[in-house]
């Protein structure tokens, strides 16, 4: 007696075959089904069909079909469920073996900090996980199990930038996202990929993410047999679809206080001169704050010089800028940059930042960069002092982090470290602490320090970590402002003789 295939479902790979010189695969694939053991319904069902309990039935989802794909291109599969995407993906993956990389078979570490998942050192980690939109700096303390969808999604697009593979496969792509962020993380998968030279095969059942993920192929499959294939050589994303929605408009001090809580240094915020919003419909999601310039500031003397008069009148310096996470890393911290500047009011902006090292979004908005900040020697030897103990500079930035090493290391030899570089440093006791003189001594520093409570003693850490930040000095001159009357070439510097000058910094 012949025995029946156990199969209920089977799919036959009759012909796959890929060719490196032409970058072209054939793909044949179809399947049987049949039922699985005799059952008094299945038998109902077949008696009911004329269908039989030993019958075998083939289908074919690709009949000889042909697809180029270079090792460049951006796949996009779409297709209804059950259409044959996945068994196209998984054909394909097979053929292209070790230089394809699928998202899904990345390992993960879900009780991890993400930030100790992820580059060679820290600041490699920071820098991959901010060209994806994980930039916050409570992110970077969070496992993967307790990031949303949303950010899974730029965590996984951040761990194939690292792999060495040339086709990047995702399968379900964005399924589980609102189409809002998919569309975000589309553009951000398709950017990374064409930066880094790379290929992307991504299947799904979505049909709206054709303009941000701009396919060089789109395949897309229907029912039996039938598949439709495009090619687009030439595609590219300029930008993502959602920013051609928005608008930027000016601003108060209360819809900048909406998105606060999503900049690293939501606590503190200086007085602000111009604040401009950008607006999706009636969605707040980005901020730029114009403030009055300080009197003194490293590396201004480089690029501005004048009175004091002349300073408040001529230069304002951008003190924040927020883009809500959903909407982060498709450009539009340039947006706001780049379409504000010439509304600020004075010939002059400038801005110092710590971004600046990982997101050059100033630079690309028209800023120019001057000067970089060098860190206090005394400073530098605190925090290494603290490294020893077990702290990780970089992350803190983040209060509760600090808290957390606090309350495992003890509070003695923290203070023991502060107390050392008041004494070596005393420009940083008021930077550092809350304390009534304007020259406090080391005393009260000492004082203050030895009366604060864990959580403070974090803050504390925290305005250490600021203060020595490598931070970048950028500046921008309105050409159509700033001119000399003797000539027409626009001046970058404000000489003048007044005596009154302002001092340039250490």
């Amino acid at each position: 007696m012949t025995r029946r295939k156990p199969e209920h479902f089977h799919i036959h790979q009759l012909k796959r075959t890929y060719n490196r010189q032409t970058d072209t695969f054939t793909i044949n694939i179809s399947y049987e089904t049949a039922p699985a053991t005799p059952t008094d319904r299945t038998k109902t069902v077949a008696e009911a069909f004329g269908l039989g309990t030993d019958q075998t039935r083939r289908f074919t989802i690709y009949d000889n079909t042909t697809i180029r794909i270079r090792p460049t291109d951006i796949v996009l599969i779409t297709g209804d469920s059950g259409s044959g995407k996945s068994a196209l993906l998984k054909a394909l993956k097979t053929d292209l073996a070790n230089e394809a990389q699928d998202a899904h078979d990345i390992p993960i570490s879900p009780n991890t900090p993400i930030i100790d998942t992820i580059g060679k050192n820290t600041q490699e980690a920071l820098e991959t996980l901010s060209k994806v939109g994980l930039n916050d700096a409570f992110l970077f303390l969070r496992t993967y199990n307790q990031l949303s969808d949303g950010q899974k999604h730029r965590y996984h697009i951040a761990r194939l930038t690292e792999t060495p593979a040339q086709f990047w496969i995702l399968d379900e792509f964005t399924s589980t996202l609102d189409r809002d962020t998919a569309k975000t993380v589309a553009y951000n998968l398709q950017k990374h990929a064409r930066q880094n030279h790379k290929a992307v095969i991504a299947a799904t059942t979505h049909t709206d993410l054709k303009a941000d993920l701009a396919p060089n192929v789109h395949i897309h499959k229907s029912y039996g047999k039938s598949v439709s294939i495009q090619y687009h050589p030439n595609a590219k994303a300029k930008q993502c679809s959602l920013t051609r929605q928005m608008r930027i408009t000016e601003g108060t001090l209360a819809e900048y206080n909406q998105l606060r809580q999503f900049h690293y240094r939501a606590a503190t915020s200086p007085a602000p001169r111009k604040i401009f919003i950008l607006k999706r419909k009636n969605e707040t999601i980005g901020a730029i704050v114009y403030s009055y310039p300080p009197p003194i500031c490293f590396g201004r003397h480089k690029a501005w010089k004048g009175t004091i008069q002349q300073l408040q009148h001529e230069v304002s310096t951008i003190t924040r800028v927020v883009i809500h996470p959903k909407y982060r890393s498709i450009g539009l911290g340039t947006k706001l940059v780049r379409g504000t500047l010439t509304q600020a009011g004075t010939p002059h902006v400038e801005t110092i930042a710590v971004m600046a090292r990982y997101n050059p979004f100033f630079e690309k908005a028209g800023m120019q960069r001057i000067a970089e900040s060098t860190p206090n020697p005394h400073v530098t030897e605190a925090l290494r002092q603290l490294t020893a103990l077990g702290f990780e500079p970089a992350l803190m930035t983040n209060s509760n982090y600090n808290e957390q090493k606090i309350t495992e290391i003890g509070t003695e030899k923290i203070r023991n470290i502060l107390i050392t570089l008041s004494a070596r440093n005393p420009a940083i006791r008021r930077r550092l602490i809350t304390l009534s003189s304007i020259y406090p001594k080391h005393h009260e520093f000492t004082k203050k320090i030895n009366q604060l409570n864990p959580a403070s003693l974090a803050k504390t850490l925290k305005r250490l970590n600021f203060t020595n930040q490598t931070k970048t000095y950028l500046h921008w001159t309105n050409p159509t402002i700033a001119v000399d009357h003797c000539s027409s070439t626009p001046r970058l510097r404000l000489e003048t003789s007044n005596p009154k000058l302002l001092p340039a910094p250490p």
